[in-house]
């Protein structure tokens, strides 16, 4: 039961932190700050995500493969962040100032 208490709680705080996420993209003023909330506030929530489905995976190869999912995810995240920061400083687009 206890386990079942702490896979439901790391699976509601990973679903806070994707809620996060979005508020700071819909919300944040430039593409900078805006990919900030995207990657930390994503990468963490599919973190606690994966460990919440990882407490309750019936093998080990199971789990295995939801860690190495939230790894390629962790490193297509910062390759697709860096790219778009790059193509905005290369139109110029300044950060936001205020």
């Amino acid at each position: 039961m206890m386990i079942v208490s702490l896979s439901i709680a790391l699976l509601l705080a990973g679903v806070g932190f994707f809620f996060a996420g979005t508020v700071g993209l819909l919300r944040f003023p430039d593409v900078y700050t805006r990919l900030h909330a995207l990657t930390k506030a994503d990468n963490l929530g599919l973190g606690l995500i994966v460990l919440g489905l990882m407490l309750r995976a019936e093998t080990g190869a199971a789990a295995g493969k939801l860690l190495v999912i939230w790894l390629l995810v962790l490193t297509a995240s910062g390759a697709a962040s860096q790219l778009v920061a790059s193509w905005a400083r290369a139109r110029r687009i300044r950060p936001w100032q205020g």
